[in-house]
């Protein structure tokens, strides 16, 4: 994990960047979960409980989270609850909110970028994920790991 870490810290070096970091990419993070959670899986759910995790946003967090299961079972945790976090969140704008939740999702993803890409110019450095598309998984964990170094978490 440590190696991930490293890897995608050296374009992240700018406190500016960093800071743009912590809330463009939980964003885009939620933005594209609540967009894949308005696309419902093809087989049925028993309660309507289920019915609002049952979709291609849940089964994308299952495929992010054995990713991070490969690579460090903490930050796999800690992932895991975030995750949960967001489905649970993505669920209440899509109960309020039924007609536009795609406009909020939507709106919230192209915004993030924005901001990303503002960081990245103010840092002097590509994106990670233009070397490499797991890198997109990473800035989430790299994010967490910041919070389990000062709560003296190991990952």
């Amino acid at each position: 994990m440590q190696q991930w870490f490293d890897d995608y810290g050296v374009s992240h070096q700018n406190a500016t960047n960093k800071a743009i970091h912590w809330i463009c990419v939980p964003s885009i993070f939620f933005s594209i979960v609540g967009l894949l959670s308005l696309i419902p899986l093809p087989f049925g759910s028993f309660s309507a409980d289920v019915e609002l995790y049952s979709h291609i946003g849940s089964l994308v967090i299952i495929f992010g989270l054995l990713f991070y299961l490969r690579i460090s079972f903490p930050i796999f945790l800690g992932m895991a609850i975030f995750s949960a976090a967001v489905l649970a969140l993505a669920a209440v704008v899509n109960l309020a909110y039924p007609q536009f939740a795609w406009v909020i999702y939507l709106t919230i993803f192209i915004v993030a970028w924005v901001g990303q890409f503002i960081g990245h110019k103010i840092e002097g450095e590509k994106p990670s994920f233009f070397k490499d598309l797991q890198f997109l998984m990473i800035g989430p964990a790299w994010l967490l790991g910041f919070i389990y170094r000062r709560l003296g978490v190991r990952y």
